[in-house]
């Protein structure tokens, strides 16, 4: 075994916008000093979530460190459930960091890799437990907040910049006005 990996989703409760799945991969003998501070990107500001995840970049360009982040679209999400669109995001990153199967691997919540991968470990409330699923949890929120901060500038009338696609009053109030985006869950809307 030379790899721990951590892995956790963000964005599996929107009503627009894609699934982002996190994936951080550290050699056994990484520095764990590195974790210090860390914690659920849910329990960071958009500014700690933003010097975490530049943090990861520069460790990711030092070469300690591998991450890599799946965005699963609305589309795939309304057409196979989102299950499947976060399975299909973790599969996609064991892939893309080439992620050998004896690798420790560190899941949130009730997220599972693919049975090949042994040693793995689902941790309810992972993401405050374990620092390397916490990283997972950073680096999939900012990559997907930078997506629908993107897209707001697509669909300006639904202020996804503000709310990300959550199910906020102000973004219900949008959606009665407007109807639905391409980028909206419509399995979500029904």
């Amino acid at each position: 075994m030379r790899y721990i990996v951590g892995i956790d989703e963000a964005g599996r409760g929107p009503l627009a916008g894609p699934v982002a799945v996190g994936i951080v991969k550290i050699p056994l003998k990484f520095n764990k000093k590195f974790f210090k501070g860390i914690r659920d990107s849910k329990k960071l500001t958009s500014l700690g979530r933003e010097l975490w995840f530049a943090r990861a970049l520069k460790t990711q360009k030092e070469g300690t460190l591998e991450f890599t982040v799946s965005l699963v679209s609305e589309k795939v999400i309304d057409r196979k459930g989102i299950i499947y669109a976060v399975r299909l995001g973790i599969n996609r990153c064991l892939a893309n960091l080439e992620v050998p199967n004896n690798s420790q691997i560190y899941l949130d919540g009730s997220l599972r890799a693919p049975e090949k991968f042994r040693h793995q470990l689902t941790v309810i409330k992972g993401d405050e437990k374990i620092p390397i699923i916490s990283l997972a949890s950073i680096v999939a929120k900012v990559t997907r907040d930078r997506k629908m901060i993107r897209l707001s500038q697509k669909y300006p009338k639904y202020n996804f910049h503000i709310h990300k696609g959550y199910g906020t009053r102000a973004h219900l109030r949008a959606l009665k006005k407007y109807g639905p985006s391409p980028i909206h869950r419509q399995s979500y809307l029904r």
